[in-house]
């Protein structure tokens, strides 16, 4: 894994977290909580994704340039991936708040 796209899939997981945990307005984790679990859920989003060959690394290319749809792909893994761990962690939390 590319050190740039586990950093540009930290910084989108959080941010994925928080906007999901923030949706959640009756059953929110709390700021802090939202942030690990995004940051969490981004970094294993893109891990699994590249181990699948979904998404690649984002690296400058045999030119020297960076590949910008690698980008977007690595944030919207992170994002997406971050925020479906924060929703997983809430629906566990409420599910075992209900016993």
């Amino acid at each position: 894994m590319d050190i740039i796209s586990l950093i540009i899939s930290l910084i989108s997981g959080v941010v994925g977290g928080n906007i999901a945990g923030s949706a959640m307005t009756t059953k929110n984790l709390g700021p802090i909580v939202n942030t690990v679990a995004g940051l969490v859920g981004g970094g294993l989003g893109q891990f699994i994704l590249q181990a699948f060959g979904i998404i690649s690394a984002v690296s400058a290319g045999s030119g020297g340039e960076i590949d910008f749809s690698q980008i977007l792909a690595s944030i919207a893994a992170g994002g997406v991936s971050g925020g479906a761990l924060t929703g997983i962690i809430t629906a566990i939390k409420a599910a075992l708040e209900k016993k």
